[in-house]
């Protein structure tokens, strides 16, 4: 889902479906939409060090997601997984192209709209500031909530890299709120981000200005334009919070399950005693595949094809034919399991 929306914000909207099958390898033949599952790939792979933690990141993302070192290093895990045909950027105005290399700071002055980013030998120099503006460690806790979306707003208006920087400023500020204990791998601000696009861009695009005057903050940027940017992004954060609350409270997400089921089973493709199975792993989180006869009342060899089946279908999944099941949340049924996860997918 963090994927999805966040390419989807960068103007890249590759189908949830596409996405589950680039994460088993199935690529489409056309070249641009395989392009775009890889893309989805490696945001879901460099996501998945974060989510991880520093005790199985590599080096460079096991620090502070503040530090110059992480960022460069996020950007780096990113960008060395896209296809050659992503690893462009071209200027609108000269048609030139110049390669992004994976974790390199930019070298070039650069222009988004109206914003032009500090000029590129300054890029160090404000990396620095910036890490030593939001260490978390020198927070407390309500500041280092706050600093996220500060600390959001601040990297696009850096703008380190040639490309990818929306993307690392949304992967910084998930490690970030994971930091704080208030983030997870849950809960996505992309998701309210790319629903709210409009004002995402536009309350970016505030707080890119210079003061208003002599009583708004004392730098050279307007601190109204950024409260109001971080008020914005938090808005977002507590709506995203409570729309995953609701779609994962355990009754109701049991019950469209169990719907789901009712469907197939009475479609006869699923049969009837999968439901007890799908109970069982929902509740318990995995089951040792020698209890699946008990679990299901039938003999040893039915059971066994009964929870074959379920694997087939991608709603279990096991680490080896002899390792407990575990339930699985497959994209093709996203919208049937989590209504309103993906809106809007045709």
């Amino acid at each position: 889902m963090n994927c999805y929306y966040s390419n989807l914000i960068e103007g890249h909207n590759t189908h949830p479906i596409d996405i589950d099958r680039a994460l088993r390898a199935d690529y489409s033949t056309n070249a641009a939409k395989r392009a775009l599952q890889l893309e989805a790939r490696a945001h879901i792979e460099v996501q998945t060090m974060l989510d991880g933690g520093p005790e199985t990141a590599p080096p460079g993302l096991a620090g502070p997601a503040t530090s110059s070192a992480f960022i460069q290093a996020l950007q780096s895990e990113f960008c060395r997984r896209l296809p050659d045909d992503l690893l462009w950027v071209e200027n609108p105005d000269t048609g030139d192209r110049a390669r992004i290399v994976p974790g390199e700071l930019r070298l070039r002055h650069v222009k988004i709209g109206r914003h032009v980013p500090v000029s590129p030998g300054a890029v160090p120099r404000f990396l620095a500031r910036f890490e030593a503006a939001y260490r978390a460690p020198e927070l407390g806790r309500i500041d280092r909530v706050v600093a996220v979306p500060a600390a959001h707003h601040r990297l696009l208006w850096i703008h380190p890299f040639l490309d990818g920087n929306g993307r690392v400023a949304r992967l910084v500020s998930h490690a970030m709120l994971r930091e704080t204990g208030v983030g997870t791998s849950l809960w996505s601000v992309s998701r309210g981000l790319a629903r709210s696009v409009t004002d995402y861009k536009r309350a970016v695009m505030a707080a890119d200005e210079p003061r208003r005057n002599d009583v708004d903050g004392r730098g050279a940027l307007s601190e109204a334009a950024l409260t109001e940017f971080c008020e914005f992004f938090l808005r977002v954060c507590v709506d995203q919070v409570e729309f995953m609350a609701s779609v994962l409270e355990p009754a109701t997400l049991l019950g469209r399950i169990e719907a789901w089921l009712g469907d197939e089973i009475r479609a006869g493709t699923l049969h009837p005693r999968s439901s007890a199975i799908i109970r069982e792993a929902f509740q318990m989180g995995s089951i040792d595949r020698g209890r699946v006869p008990t679990i299901t009342g039938l003999g040893e060899r039915q059971a066994r094809n009964v929870l074959s089946k379920l694997i087939e279908r991608g709603v279990l999944s096991s680490a080896s034919h002899r390792a407990p099941v575990r339930l699985l949340f497959p994209g093709a049924l996203a919208e049937r399991w989590f209504p309103n996860l993906y809106p809007g997918l045709t």
